[in-house]
């Protein structure tokens, strides 16, 4: 039996290499770029206009004119308009396209207006004008060719707006793995059918599902009964179909425990069996090639646990998607006998930044209702008895 610390390194050494894919713009937020991000043109790509006013040139000004006649109006998204003459100006607005003849924005709440027998003219009342005055110059942000997002970057609605800006209509992206995620025990039936008095209904691939279907990770859910022959003639062929498999149940001591022995039989290899935690101690794991098999304990809280505390960070690590690396503040003692590393089932609240946990207590890992309470876990090591009021541990939110 391995430790927690020591079952963490193992899984986390496993480094497969899942490529890149395509994905549409509208899809990519929370995935990372495995490509940079590089500008195709000026950043702004001309001189933008920032404010609604009128378009003047320094050096009218500059020699003592404060007295402009207006020559036209301009819009965002219109080709500029030039000023020909000196002492002349042009309405603008903000976004347009500011001409090569002007280099000075003074804003409506500068100017008075005066309509005249020669037409509408504009009288400057701001004294501190300079030149590119409320003018976002071109290329001032970021120049053609200039790398905008680094390859590596998960993408926010932040870098989406630059991926549109910069035109792509697709993205590419770290792949995520394929995964089979995979039940077993003859007690399971689908969660849609009414159970005998000795049958329970699939919660735990079901919860596994739905947290992969969130993050865009593909899976597909199968169900295996506890039959030697049906896992040597299922098996095979999961393990060449997907990048990860995910087995719930099946691991422990039991008379019909068959997987460890059928896994190692079809030539994955183990890297341990059994954790010295709690819940989840005959958590199994292995490899196949470049493949990953985790293999969980059949309780739905042990099983939630490890997927929660093993499996998603790994899947995280590897597609490049920053570690959170979360804490929480115990709220009360807490007594944990065993010299085991404990998974506490906690519920949190916030209050001035910081994350506040309160044990709940549940009747086991098969305390499945417990979860109505629970946000998520905390993280207590091995190695001591009481676990003080005050104390900051690991923190893994189920909301994940």
């Amino acid at each position: 039996m391995i430790s927690v610390e020591e079952a963490r390194n193992i899984i986390h050494a496993q480094a497969p290499e899942w490529g890149e894919e395509r994905v549409l713009l509208h899809e990519s937020i929370g995935r990372v770029l495995a490509q940079p991000v590089v500008a195709d043109r000026d950043f702004p790509p001309f001189h933008r206009v920032t404010m609604d006013g009128v378009a003047i040139r320094y050096e009218d000004f500059k020699r003592g004119e404060r007295n402009f006649k207006v020559v036209g109006t301009q819009y965002a998204g219109e080709e500029s308009r030039a000023v020909s003459n000196p002492g002349e100006c042009l309405e603008i607005m903000t976004g347009a396209m500011l001409d090569a003849s002007c280099d000075v924005i003074v804003r409506y709440e500068d100017v008075m207006f005066e309509d005249k027998s020669d037409g509408k003219w504009a009288h400057i009342s701001d004294e501190e004008v300079f030149r590119f005055k409320n003018v976002h110059q071109q290329g001032s942000d970021q120049q053609t060719g200039e790398v905008l997002v680094e390859s590596g970057t998960q993408i926010h609605t932040g870098i989406v707006a630059i991926l549109a800006t910069v035109g792509q209509e697709q993205v590419t992206v770290r792949r995520l793995p394929k995964i089979a995620v995979v039940s077993t025990g003859d007690e399971l039936v689908e969660v849609g059918d009414t159970p005998q008095a000795y049958q329970i209904r699939k919660s735990n691939v079901t919860m596994i599902v739905a947290s992969l279907m969130r993050q865009g990770i593909a899976c597909q859910a199968f169900h295996l009964n506890d039959r030697v022959e049906e896992l040597e003639r299922e098996l095979p062929g999961l393990l060449e179909a997907y990048d990860v498999l995910l087995l719930s149940g099946g691991v422990s001591k039991g008379k019909a425990d068959y997987l460890p022995e059928v896994l190692e039989s079809l030539g994955v290899q183990k890297a341990f069996h059994r954790v010295a935690q709690r819940p989840g101690k005959p958590f199994w794991f292995g490899s196949y090639g470049e493949k990953a098999v985790f293999a969980f304990p059949g309780n739905p809280i042990s099983t939630l646990m490890c997927f929660q505390v093993y499996c998603l960070p790994w899947i995280h690590q590897h597609a490049g998607v920053p570690n959170l690396g979360l804490t929480a503040v115990l709220m009360e003692d807490f007594v944990f006998k065993p010299d085991l590393g404990y998974f506490l089932q906690v519920s949190v609240s916030h209050e001035g930044g910081q994350c506040r946990a309160t044990p709940v207590q549940g009747n086991g890992s098969g305390d499945l209702a417990t979860l109505a309470k629970v946000d998520g876990f905390i993280y207590l090591p091995a190695g001591q008895m009481v676990y003080g009021k005050g104390d900051v541990f690991p923190y893994y939110p189920l909301g994940l």
